[in-house]
């Protein structure tokens, strides 16, 4: 019988498994999301004509559902945890590529707006909880703060991205390397050094998102933008295959924490 001073969190512990997952998610998210709004509703050839509003409908329809199951489920399950983070992945490549580009608001414009979302979401749970530690995220009211705050982090991931890849002349393969060097600078820092491991883990969990969009669109991008032109149904498939692999495969453990000591050591 669990202890009354312990917590279950209802998200898995941030283990090199749960890393490599994330990776992959956000990659499925950029080739799915633009297997629906590129390939399906040519959103890319037409960006007014309402591909990239009715492809984000759509994912926030099925985004909606996995985090309200997600919320309801007593105790974490590996399954409807990825199922959310990958919707939530596919719903942050349509909105930003609808900010971007059919709202004309550009990739500057769209990734200022997603930052301060990003730190808004976050100061906000703060300050309602006490705590941003995802340990913490064991109720209700926490995980919608959570939610919304990967939800953030995810579109601003794409806007991002494609900020790093196509403004300043890096393309896909230099972006990847930049954020690929971003998050083994982070990594350098969790093992040496005594920065809050909370800020680092927020740090790395968006800075996986950009990485994942820039790797999709190397994938699925015609050759003449710097891209391998991989059928993006095809890609996503692939991924999708190997990510459920590894959910089954890896260990998958709740984050846990002894009650209300994790609120006084979070940021």
């Amino acid at each position: 019988m669990q202890r009354d001073e312990e917590v279950l969190s209802k998200v898995p512990a941030g283990t090199r498994g749960f890393w490599v997952i994330k990776i992959l998610a956000t990659t499925l998210g950029e080739t799915g999301g633009d297997s629906v709004t590129m390939t399906w509703l040519h959103a890319d050839v037409h960006p007014h004509n309402g591909g990239y509003l009715i492809g984000t409908a759509i994912f926030v329809v099925v985004f909606v559902a996995a985090v309200a199951t997600q919320i309801l489920v007593k105790r974490f399950n590996r399954w409807i945890f990825w199922l959310a983070i990958v919707a939530s992945t596919t719903v942050g490549t349509a909105m930003a590529d609808l900010l971007d580009r059919s709202l004309g608001i550009g990739y500057t414009g769209g990734s200022s707006i997603l930052i301060a979302c990003v730190l808004g979401s976050l100061a906000i749970w703060y300050l309602t909880v006490g705590s941003i530690n995802v340990q913490t995220v064991a109720t209700p009211k926490v995980e919608i703060f959570y939610w919304v705050t990967i939800t953030f982090s995810q579109t601003l991931g794409t806007a991002l991205g494609d900020w790093i890849a196509d403004s300043t002349g890096l393309g896909y393969g230099g972006g990847a390397l930049v954020f690929c060097a971003g998050l083994a600078v982070l990594a350098a820092l969790y093992y040496w050094s005594r920065i809050s491991r909370v800020f680092l883990f927020w740090a790395a969990f968006i800075l996986t998102r950009p990485l994942g969009a820039t790797v999709g669109d190397f994938l699925d991008k015609p050759t003449s933008d710097g891209g391998l032109a991989l059928s993006r149904p095809l890609a996503s498939a692939v991924i999708l295959a190997v990510i459920v692999v590894l959910v089954f495969v890896l260990p998958q453990r709740p984050g846990r924490h002894p009650g209300e000591a994790v609120g006084s050591a979070a940021l």
